[in-house]
């Protein structure tokens, strides 16, 4: 996620990401909105990390590829904390 969203642009992009990521792993009973937020900002540097390996330029991607990068982030985020829950 790049970071020149801004602090206000990573809390809500963040949210929004941890949220639906929530939603799609199961775990929103459990989840507050500052766990959202954590999670969701957690992932975009997750995602923005795994795409660097793969040589995608996140810094310029602009607002959607954030989400889709935190999205992507907070998914694998929420996976590894249900596996190690287990």
């Amino acid at each position: 996620m790049s970071l020149s969203l801004g602090i206000f642009g990573w809390i809500i992009i963040g949210g929004l990401a941890g949220w639906i990521a929530s939603k799609i792993k199961g775990t929103d009973e459990q989840q507050g909105l500052v766990l959202n937020v954590l999670v969701g900002v957690a992932g975009g540097l997750i995602g923005g990390f795994i795409l660097n390996l793969f040589g995608v330029d996140v810094a310029g991607g602009g607002k959607i590829f954030s989400f889709l990068t935190c999205l992507l982030g907070s998914v694998i985020l929420l996976t590894i904390v249900n596996k190690i829950r287990r």
